[in-house]
């Protein structure tokens, strides 16, 4: 895939700009947002993605627009994934929830940064060494196991951050918030941090473990650094608006993490087979090319990510509702 440099530069600016936009309105007016701002705001950007989509189709074909959807559709799940961790961390602190959208705004700059990062260095392993493959699909299988393992997330789990609660013991805090500041004036004088550093820092610490997972899994679908960066910019844009759409939805989607073990681990012996087809490394057969092991098609890789993350949700309402009915028959019963 041809990317020009002024191509990079039209689409850095446009992405910007839509995020200046957003920075814009909360600024001028911080609120928890309604459900029908929050609806137009998503299908917004779900709309923009897919017509960028498009646009990938009609200059460079079939081929790079699939992996864009196929990426941009993992990244997404992956974000939602965030917004669980978001949830506890403005539980734990008790942010306000007219404050709630700068919070996340913030964290959601933050993770594109962290992400342009890891998509550099992950763009230069991959062009100069082609068994780094090995590491990202192994590494993916291991977190697809993780998924699996863990349960759900608590208080607790954001409590034990170590950034976090260092912060706790060696910096002067205040007990309560300034609005969206990060310092208050005590009543003696003296400067104190607001608690929104700690929720800052809470939602930093996520976002570069998070960047950690999900830059190897778009590796894993598309090399094209392009196609790479602009999936993550649409999966992270609308997460915002997402957080309050879904609100007590997301505390249904018990299988979620079952879906996404799914996804990272197709994704990562996805990356394995690669590897093996275009293995270069002496010591595994030789240093030559592993005939037997196939090249997933892109179709076939769209139909196990998509299935797994609508049975996933299918499967998390079904057993929502399910546990809704025990507990009214419970009450029912005294």
């Amino acid at each position: 895939m041809d990317v020009s440099a002024l191509t990079w530069i039209i689409t850095l600016v446009v992405l910007v700009g839509v995020l200046l936009l957003d920075l814009l309105i909360i600024g001028r007016r911080p609120h928890e947002p309604s459900i029908r701002e929050s609806s137009l705001w998503v299908g917004f950007y779900v709309v923009l993605a897919l017509i960028f989509g498009l646009g990938v189709w009609a200059t460079s074909g079939g081929r790079f627009a699939g992996e864009f959807y196929i990426g941009w559709l993992t990244e997404y799940s992956l974000s939602i994934d965030n917004l669980f961790v978001f949830v506890v961390i403005m539980g734990r602190f008790a942010v306000p929830r007219q404050y709630q959208q700068t919070v996340l705004l913030i964290g959601i700059v933050l993770a594109l940064v962290m992400r342009g990062g890891f998509i550099a260095a992950g763009s230069a392993l991959v062009s100069q060494f082609s068994w780094v493959f090995y590491i990202f699909g192994a590494f993916l299988v291991y977190t697809a196991i993780s998924f699996l393992r863990q349960g759900e997330m608590d208080a607790a789990d954001v409590k034990e951050n170590a950034l976090v609660r260092w912060s706790q013991r060696h910096l002067p805090l205040s007990n309560s918030f300034n609005g969206t500041k990060l310092t208050v004036m005590s009543e003696t004088g003296k400067r104190l941090f607001t608690p929104m550093l700690l929720v800052l820092i809470a939602i930093g610490t996520t976002d570069l473990i998070f960047a950690l997972d999900s830059i190897p899994a778009i590796f894993g679908v598309t090399k094209e650094p392009y196609l790479v960066f602009t999936a993550n910019v649409f999966a992270l844009m609308g997460l915002r608006q997402l957080y309050f759409l879904l609100g007590g939805l997301l505390d249904r989607l018990v299988y979620l993490n079952v879906g996404l073990a799914v996804v990272l681990g197709f994704i990562g012996v996805k990356l394995v087979l690669e590897a093996l087809a275009d293995n270069s490394l002496p010591f595994i057969n030789g240093g030559e090319h592993v005939g037997w092991a196939p090249h997933i098609p892109i179709w076939l890789s769209l139909t196990v990510i998509l299935g797994s993350l609508i049975i996933a949700t299918i499967a998390s309402l079904l057993k929502a509702s399910k546990d809704r009915r025990r507990e009214l028959a419970d009450v029912g019963s005294r």
